[in-house]
């Protein structure tokens, strides 16, 4: 992939702002720029820096994206087990929106893609229901790293690429023979039915399966799973991996939770590549 040009600053600023990044990461970004003189960040352990260098790319710096969104109310019958669709949607577009300026950002300074992403939910102190959505991770530039057939290290949306894994994992995954695509996810907030009175005290004293809490709690891992899965076969991937499911109730109560999954989508660098055979390593550690 060829250099971006340096003096497009215009350009860059108009779709940074467009992206909703403001003036102070704009400045922030243009020191950044490659170019004589200019320095990196990273949040990279140095492990994971020295190994991010060996796998073929060079660390540009930190780049993030935030939204603080209001999250709206939706009401759930209190015997039913549902998907409250409101909140998924609103949960999935707070993310969506503080992944694309960070990768608005990563664009800004010519990269190739985002290593180490972290992707937080911070419930704020001002409101109940305003939360702060947060993506942090390392811009780097492809330094001698083979994009493959592909020709390319950006993804086939023309962004750059971002993961999840760590320095580590990026590294082993690079000498594999496989590329990372992007971030991909899938939410569900869901509303779990109460039990009646009656089946609570039918159920007083007995080892039974809770049926309706089993297939809530199913249907709801499934429902994000598989919009995960959804947005890596829009990319192409060949699969997922590093797969995160997690669970989280918020500020919505003890029956209302969310599931959210996430992983990094990867697609093999070419179709003739031989993985190595793992070595055995013994650590000195007691």
């Amino acid at each position: 992939m060829t250099e971006r040009p340096s003096g497009d600053m215009a350009g860059d600023a108009a779709q940074l702002s467009a992206a909703g990044v403001p003036e102070d990461a704009m400045r922030r970004l243009a020191h950044l720029k490659p170019g004589k003189g200019s320095i990196f960040t990273s949040d990279l352990t140095v492990n994971e820096f020295l190994l991010v260098r060996e796998a073929g790319f060079r660390p540009l710096g930190l780049v993030l994206g935030t939204s603080i969104y209001h999250v709206g109310l939706q009401l759930g019958r209190w015997s039913k087990n549902q998907e409250m669709t409101t909140l998924s949607q609103a949960m999935y577009h707070a993310r969506e929106l503080a992944m694309s300026r960070m990768e608005a950002e990563a664009s800004a300074l010519g990269a190739d893609g985002i290593v180490g992403v972290r992707l937080e939910v911070e419930m704020k102190e001002f409101g109940n229901d305003i939360a702060e959505f947060i993506a942090v991770g390392t811009a780097v530039k492809a330094d001698g790293a083979d994009p493959g057939a592909h020709g390319s290290w950006r993804n086939n949306k023309n962004k750059p690429f971002t993961s999840d894994l760590s320095g580590q994992d990026f590294w082993t995954l690079i000498r594999a023979g496989y590329a990372p695509l992007d971030m991909v996810m899938g939410s569900c907030v869901y509303h779990i039915a109460h039990q009646r009175f009656g089946q609570v005290i039918g159920n007083a004293g007995r080892n039974v399966e809770i049926e309706q809490f089993t297939q809530a709690l199913y249907d709801a891992r499934e429902l994000a799973m598989s919009r995960m899965q959804a947005e890596a076969e829009a990319l192409d991937a060949e699969g997922i991996v590093a797969v995160q499911l997690r669970q989280h109730s918020h500020t919505w109560g003890s029956h209302t939770t969310e599931f959210f999954a996430i992983g990094t989508a990867v697609r093999p660098l070419r179709a003739d590549h031989v993985i190595d055979r793992p070595t055995m390593v013994l650590s000195l550690d007691a």
